[in-house]
């Protein structure tokens, strides 16, 4: 017995029946799409709102030994506070109830600092380092599916 077709007796599709999935929508301001651009170089952090700058303040972002990463992300996952902890030996932290934070690749967050006064400086293991009142603007702002763009 040669079977063709398939059980709704029509030929074989010659294309797959189901289309790819869409890019999410990104979240949207009153003036277009929501998201953060981090430039390392000078340690600021801007928020816009398609190409208006809606917010703007100074980071403490990764120390040559530990780069922030670079590139275009987008924020998967927000908590109003999280432990984080990591490293080894000379370089091990363990800092409960992180602030604000939001990542956006992997191990890597905005989020606030309250340990340190130093923003305009690098200071972290990679993370984007905000002041509290900074990061809780950012975090009540940024919806999950905000982009962020880290670069020099």
């Amino acid at each position: 017995v040669t079977v063709t077709g398939n059980d709704q007796g029509g030929p074989p599709p010659s294309q797959p029946t189901t289309a790819p999935p869409a890019e999410p929508t990104p979240p949207t301001g009153k003036y277009g799409p929501k998201w953060v651009d981090v430039d390392l170089t000078t340690q600021t952090m801007v928020a816009y709102e398609g190409e208006t700058t809606v917010y703007t303040a100074r980071v403490s972002s990764g120390t040559w030994d530990h780069p922030t990463v670079l590139g275009t992300y987008r924020v998967y996952a927000k908590y109003v506070t999280t432990r984080m902890k990591g490293g080894e030996g000379i370089e091990r932290y363990d800092i409960p109830d992180v602030p604000y934070t939001m990542y956006f690749y992997a191990d890597y967050a905005l989020h606030g600092a309250y340990w340190h006064n130093n923003f305009g400086n690098p200071m972290s293991h990679g993370c984007v380092n905000l002041p509290v009142d900074v990061a809780k603007w950012i975090y009540d702002w940024a919806p999950i599916g905000t982009m962020v763009v880290t670069h020099n």
